[in-house]
């Protein structure tokens, strides 16, 4: 473990680079295939006894520099890179679970992790729950003799509720159920899963860990056990692993995680509080208010809120899309974590996997907006928003 902070280590990774000829930034090993020095080597690499590289689906230096430094910041044995943040998401379910398991979800997840687990999972016969994980008798209600894993985010896309990881990590080294955590709205920076006992932790790393919105990649961070399996099943065969440029762009996308993180959370407190005293809006998402059930958890599981906020307007849907379209500065796009501040509409966009009933029970309404704070200035963005307000009618 290192003795840096952790805003160092989101520079320097567990080890300094030593690059042969003296390259402060590491090398971008774009390659799809690595040579043997001759047949016996690249059979004993095959083998597994030799270490080494073979081909860049199964691993490459970029790759494992970025794979490395996610595993130390979230203070886990290993991690595994993929190509999308659903990659991480399919590649943690489908390494551990079979047909005839049963897999207990939070009622609200990001729209594809929330098909992939209703409509995709069944077809292989493997059994879906979804319950409200803020309440511990429905969660433990849950629980089938068949069950084998609890996944869940928090803070919960979209509707910002913070689920109590506490009682996850019990609650799963109780009945042996491998715990899976989504955390890629508040990054290692400012929640730490694996203190609480979560086994696997994932994240859409073309969000914050990247942070400029030109990467799609995901990483899964676990023991070493778990990430070796995931690598050589799921993920080998699969075949959704990151290419080694979009590795590369995240490496670099890292060094700027911890003050970028900062500005974030600073703004979007700032504008959250704008939002909960303004007269058009009726509710707002954000646990860093104190009339958000979550803010209870900031200080503790929590070292700050993050930089994404929902909330409803008074009126109806339609006033609620000409109050997106108004924008001039904030960006209409369904991404979070870039430098832009981008606004979207749940029901209708990410969460349209959705039924409207489905909707309903994760607490995502038709009203709802999503706003994924950037790091413009924050007086800007609530220019914005001031001017958006003006516009309804």
């Amino acid at each position: 473990m290192s003795k840096h902070h952790i805003n160092t280590q989101c520079i320097h990774g567990p080890q300094k680079a030593n690059d042969p000829h003296g390259a402060l930034t590491s090398p971008l090993y774009q390659t799809s295939t690595f040579h043997f020095e001759n047949a016996a080597q690249g059979a004993a690499r095959f083998a597994g006894d030799e270490p080494g590289y073979i081909y860049t689906r199964l691993g490459n230096p970029t790759t494992t520099e970025l794979e490395q430094k996610v595993a130390q910041l979230e203070g886990c044995e290993a991690a595994a890179a993929t190509a999308t943040g659903m990659g991480a998401v399919s590649a943690s379910v489908l390494s551990f679970l079979s047909q005839g398991d049963h897999l207990i979800a939070s009622s609200a997840l990001y729209g594809c992790t929330f098909a992939f687990f209703s409509h995709m999972l069944p077809r292989w016969g493997i059994e879906v729950t979804f319950v409200d994980m803020t309440n511990e008798d429905e969660l433990r209600a849950a629980i089938k003799p068949n069950s084998k894993m609890i996944f869940v985010e928090t803070p919960i896309n979209p509707t910002m509720a913070v689920i109590d990881l506490a009682l996850i990590g019990a609650v799963a080294k109780q009945h042996n159920l491998i715990s899976v955590v989504d955390n890629t709205f508040l990054t290692p920076l400012l929640q730490s899963p694996k203190q609480y006992g979560i086994d696997i932790i994932v994240h859409s790393a073309t969000k914050y860990l990247n942070g400029h919105g030109d990467v799609v990649a995901g990483i899964v961070c676990g023991s070493m056990e778990h990430i070796t399996l995931i690598k050589m099943t799921v993920l080998k065969d699969i075949g959704a692993t990151i290419s080694p440029h979009d590795a590369w762009l995240i490496n670099r996308g890292l060094k700027t995680l911890a003050i970028r993180i900062e500005r974030h959370c600073i703004s979007a407190q700032t504008i959250a509080e704008y939002l909960e005293a303004h007269p058009q809006v009726s509710k707002v998402y954000y646990p860093g208010l104190k009339s958000h059930p979550g803010y209870k958890f900031i200080g503790k599981q929590m070292k700050a809120a993050g930089g994404v906020i929902a909330f409803e307007l008074k009126g109806s849907l339609q006033q609620g899309a000409q109050f997106i379209d108004s924008m001039r500065l904030c960006t209409i796009a369904v991404s979070l974590g870039d430098a832009e501040t981008l606004i979207q509409h749940p029901a209708s966009m990410t969460h349209s996997p959705y039924t409207p009933e489905e909707r309903l029970a994760a607490g995502i309404s038709d009203g709802l907006i999503r706003l994924s704070v950037g790091l413009e200035d924050v007086n800007d963005i609530i220019a914005d928003l001031h001017q958006a307000f003006t516009q309804i009618n």
